[in-house]
């Protein structure tokens, strides 16, 4: 079933955010996920690019792609593809089009341990809610059209998904899972103990709008106390958790990287995993036999981020735990794609965020390629599988006839080399045509 999503109000003030978002204004939007009102009326053709089926790995060579109302409405090879007279022609000659991408671990207000975090102790909600605007924003031009919000503050990510829908910013689709629920001392703020305690804290992220239900079962690399491979959360505690949320078709992923308590979530058929750090054989068996899905963020313990680490001023003992788990981390993922686990991309990095030389949505689909992946298999984890996981591949995805018209170029097959994804230049969401690179265009 499609999840439940409401309508939010527009930004507040620190003192009014949280209770505008989500009072008796909301909107019930059953059935649907809400599309920006950005989306474009005019009709558009793009003209003699390559279009890459992403479920078959094939090329259609010098086609058109037609997009009415936000949505595509053709796509043929340019011999025998008409274009409607009145539509705008876009030329796509000599590039590659594709799904937009999705990034399914995004934090827009990401604050670490170091220098760059203890700057914005003092953030209010008003103003991370415009710091974060700006990061979802830079996103959406790096080619990342859709993501999931893992795990902000008092309700900010709320106000910035309304903001985007009603046009009032720029920025990816955004499915949220709201404040990430913990038993108190865990990783995250948002604490609560026992099973009631825990099954109120769910039923108010789901009633504030809620995609998803996060919740963090071991301890985390950026915490200076608890341990990745503890299982601190009670069989009670855990199983109402999940059940609560499954009760009201919210979907739900737990940060985690313990062997131990990813046996006792799959017991309670909990839905994904962030990181999974420690997860051994067992544990990825038994996701596979259960359909489990995986968000590996391989980025974020890899050489590759020490650039960023480096210039939000970690300090010393992040960086060595970064280091001592990196190891274990990448033999997980290389185990997980050997046995097919369920695996959709996301990076704990922001979407744009450079890292080995490209972004680190890019680089975590070419570190899944290097992990064992075919570069088929890696686009696929960032478009047909993470809208598959969403339950929204009805909507997009793909390039295909009736879904939205979410497409971004490339200027090589990245079928046959994941890399070309490094050579992103033009970006459409719903339509509208956000960064045009040949013509010099990038949306304010």
């Amino acid at each position: 079933m499609r999840y439940r999503r409401w309508m939010m109000a527009a930004m507040a003030t620190a003192a009014t955010l949280m209770p505008l978002a989500t009072a008796g204004v909301a909107e019930a939007r059953e059935g649907k996920i809400m599309v920006d009102q950005e989306v474009s009326t005019e009709v558009i053709a793009l003209v003699g690019g390559n279009v890459v089926d992403v479920d078959t790995g094939n090329v259609m060579m010098n086609a058109v792609v037609i997009v009415t109302g936000g949505r595509i409405s053709a796509v043929g090879p340019a011999a025998s593809t008409t274009i409607p007279r009145d539509a705008k022609q876009v030329s796509m000659t000599g590039r590659w089009l594709i799904p937009g991408l999705m990034n399914m671990h995004t934090h827009y207000g990401l604050k670490l341990p170091g220098a760059a975090g203890a700057a914005l102790v003092g953030e209010t909600d008003p103003q991370q809610v415009l710091r974060m605007a700006g990061n979802a924003r830079k996103s959406l031009l790096a080619g990342v059209t859709t993501t999931r919000s893992t795990g902000e503050d008092h309700g900010n990510d709320f106000a910035l998904r309304a903001g985007i829908e009603r046009g009032d910013v720029i920025g990816p689709r955004i499915l949220t899972a709201g404040e990430i629920i913990v038993p108190t001392g865990g990783h995250g703020s948002l604490e609560a103990d026992g099973p009631y305690g825990l099954a109120t804290a769910v039923r108010k992220q789901i009633k504030y709008g809620a995609d998803w239900i996060k919740i963090a079962i071991s301890g985390g690399i950026s915490d200076t106390h608890g341990a990745i491979g503890a299982a601190p959360m009670t069989d009670e505690e855990l199983s109402t958790l999940i059940e609560v949320a499954h009760r009201n078709g919210i979907p739900v992923t737990a940060h985690n990287g313990s062997a131990e308590a990813a046996q006792q979530a799959l017991k309670f058929d909990i839905d994904c995993f962030e990181h999974g750090y420690y997860l051994d054989d067992a544990a990825l068996q038994l996701m596979k036999k259960k359909g489990v899905w995986l968000v590996p963020t391989i980025v974020v313990s890899q050489p590759g981020a020490k650039e960023f680490y480096k210039k939000i001023g970690s300090p010393a003992w992040y960086l060595a735990r970064v280091d001592s788990t990196g190891k274990e981390h990448w033999a997980m993922l290389q185990k997980a794609i050997r046995l097919g686990v369920n695996i959709a991309l996301g990076t704990d990095q922001f979407p744009f965020e450079p890292n080995d030389g490209t972004t680190a949505t890019v680089a975590e689909a070419e570190l899944y390629v290097k992990a064992g992946m075919t570069p088929l298999q890696a686009l696929r984890s960032g478009t047909t599988e993470t809208a598959r996981m969403l339950k929204i591949d009805d909507m997009t995805g793909r390039i295909k006839p009736g879904l939205a018209a979410d497409i971004i170029a490339v200027n090589a097959n990245p079928v046959e080399n994941i890399s070309a994804l490094r050579t992103i230049d033009f970006v459409m969401k719903d339509g509208r045509i956000y960064r045009d690179d040949k013509t010099g265009l990038i949306a304010q």
